[in-house]
């Protein structure tokens, strides 16, 4: 099981120097590689009384394929995963041109994790139809997989057309992974179906519940045909009051169901410094050295 951490966009602030040296510190540790969660605006008060309320305009977000397109600079091996991207507020030739650009100057070391995203209002600040995002991400996926793995493209869909068009560079991963983040089974089992692998829903600890989401998950993708061995699922384990051996065994739990990733989060444990999270990332390899 490949073993990450979350890159903590809200704590870490806006010295690249600091953002630098977290990045370096967390790749020489041996981590496999750094998601970053996407909010492009944020309202200037929280609207909602639960989870959501965090996405308000005195939390920072940092912006995915800038921020990994500057860490690819400053570093040589950790795998760059954006978990997740909200694909359908985006327009999908420019995400696509994006991603491969990330992908030729990290020497392909891009994960793209994609979802539909939950804040109408972004939509609304993007002009990006907040109705129709499920289905039209669907199309954004297939082609974005033709332009990464085709020099030229002739694409007719009932949200996109290209005739005799192509990108250049192309990605060094034809085509990149697409890794999907979701929590609604409707949403899972697209996953199943069209994903090379998943973001497990990163609210959850292995148990029951997150058992039957995988279950969906690997149903889906096996009543489309697909082998479900052969996609991805990565897992979230928080650092949070208990110590490095509960860390660990969280860890070896989620290896357990299957898992290929597993991701170390810091965020909202309250540290005060970049420091205090990279001494709880080098705490956690030290108890689960992969």
């Amino acid at each position: 099981m490949r073993v990450g951490v979350a890159f903590p966009t809200t704590d870490i602030g806006d010295d690249p120097v600091v953002i630098r040296d977290f990045a370096q510190a967390v790749e020489d540790m041996g981590y496999d590689h750094i998601t970053l969660i996407d909010h492009v605006i944020q309202t200037a008060k929280p609207v909602e009384s639960d989870w959501r309320a965090f996405y308000a305009r005195e939390n920072s977000f940092h912006e995915p394929l800038i921020m990994f397109g500057f860490l690819a600079g400053v570093t040589s091996r950790i795998e760059f995963a954006t978990a997740i991207l909200i694909m359908p507020q985006r327009p999908t030739v420019l995400v696509a041109k994006q991603a491969a650009e990330l992908d030729v100057l990290s020497g392909g070391r891009l994960r793209l994790g994609v979802g539909i995203g939950w804040n109408e209002m972004e939509f609304d600040a993007l002009g990006q139809s907040f109705r129709n995002r499920g289905r039209r991400m669907e199309e954004q996926i297939e082609l974005m997989r033709a332009l990464w793995t085709n020099e030229v493209v002739n694409f007719k869909g009932e949200w996109h057309q290209i005739e005799e068009s192509g990108l250049n560079p192309l990605p060094v991963q034809r085509p990149i992974p697409i890794w999907f983040g979701a929590f609604e089974e409707v949403a899972i089992k697209r996953a199943g179906r069209l994903g090379d692998g998943w973001f497990h829903n990163p609210r959850l600890s292995p148990g029951d519940e997150a058992q039957k989401l995988a279950d969906v998950f690997r149903g889906a993708a096996a009543d489309a045909g697909r082998d479900p061995a052969s996609l991805g699922m990565d897992c979230t384990v928080h650092i949070g009051e208990s110590g490095s051996q509960e860390w660990a065994a969280q860890a070896e739990q989620w290896a357990d169901m299957g898992a290929s990733h597993v991701t170390v989060r810091t965020m909202y444990a309250g540290m005060e410094t970049i420091d205090d999270h990279i001494d709880a990332m080098r705490k956690f390899r030290e108890a689960y050295p992969g």
